[in-house]
């Protein structure tokens, strides 16, 4: 009887309490932690993330700390020996950041999450289909169906700023001696930039990023190698090992290019997935091979000749 009662709840997302074993109550947003199942009964979610989720997260972990690599980079200057401090000091910010994040996530004190699994993309946009049973009251089910996907990213990022502020500031004015005072600041001025736009990125369009957040990685590291190795005048394999740093920023690049592959792949048939990362150097070995034929100079010059 009590699942014929919870059957007539309304909308994908309200359900109803078990109290004493037991279904009580009104149709209603179920608590923090759970979700209503196929007979509308607010279940709590005890199963873990998989591969994909925890990819998932990876990315969105992985976003604040390249910005500051990248803006780092921006203003610290060629010359500037503090580069690398505070390249360092990103890191162990965010990496910080994600430990303490999983340790008061729920089971609190431990570095695992109970979460619900995510079924479709409305699970993330529940605030959407709040349903209206008489067409004039609407009966508010919102909830954090993909928990706790979507509130785990944005706790993240508040520890990533407080102990950025906490920390950066003062390294910065040690080790910056280098910079001009108005200059040394602004990888942190940037950073209180882009913190808030990743959380409205987050809040606005998680659901759409956990379903192309693969694809972002495959497009945005080939796009962004291709860029280096043009703006850096890469031509050559005697180009590319001339500096250590051109290393750094390949190997970083393919990292990203298997992460990608990875997160399309989940490694759901490891025979035929693990191959697909052979694919991994494809990318700066075509570039390298192919670069000597789109020199623009040879192109302007022969097109001369051909005049």
């Amino acid at each position: 009887m009590a699942v014929a009662m919870s059957s007539t709840c309304p909308g994908l997302y309200c359900g109803r309490m078990i109290v004493n074993e037991s279904v009580e109550g009104e149709c209603g947003v179920c608590p923090r932690g759970e979700r209503a199942n196929l007979q509308k009964v607010c279940e709590r979610c005890n199963g873990s993330p998989d591969l994909y989720d925890w990819l998932y997260l990876g990315f969105m972990a992985m976003l604040p700390l390249v910005l500051h690599w990248f803006f780092i980079e921006w203003y610290s200057g060629k010359k500037s020996s503090s580069a690398l401090l505070q390249h360092i000091t990103a890191m162990l910010e965010c990496s910080v950041s994600a430990v303490v994040t999983l340790m008061v996530t729920e089971p609190v004190g431990v570095l695992s999450i109970r979460s619900c699994r995510v079924q479709m993309l409305s699970d993330w946009y529940t605030m959407l289909y709040n349903p209206s049973p008489d067409y004039v009251n609407t009966l508010h089910c919102t909830q954090e169906a993909v928990y706790p996907l979507y509130t785990i990213v944005l706790i993240y990022y508040a520890f990533c700023l407080v102990l950025m502020m906490l920390l950066r500031p003062l390294l910065v004015k040690k080790i910056a001696c280098g910079l001009g005072k108005s200059d040394r600041f602004k990888s942190i001025y940037a950073a209180l930039y882009f913190f808030p736009i990743l959380t409205v990125l987050q809040a606005v369009g998680g659901g759409l990023l956990y379903y192309a957040f693969p694809y972002i990685i495959l497009v945005l590291s080939l796009v962004t190698l291709a860029v280096y190795m043009s703006a850096s005048e890469i031509q050559s394999f005697k180009n590319l090992v001339a500096k250590k740093k051109r290393l750094v920023v390949l190997f970083s690049h393919w990292l990203l290019h298997a992460y990608g592959i990875v997160s399309i792949s989940r490694l759901d048939n490891l025979q035929h997935d693990l191959p697909l990362l052979a694919l991994v150097p494809g990318p700066a070995l075509f570039y390298i091979a192919t670069a000597k034929f789109t020199e623009p100079s040879r192109i302007l010059s022969e097109g001369g000749n051909g005049h």
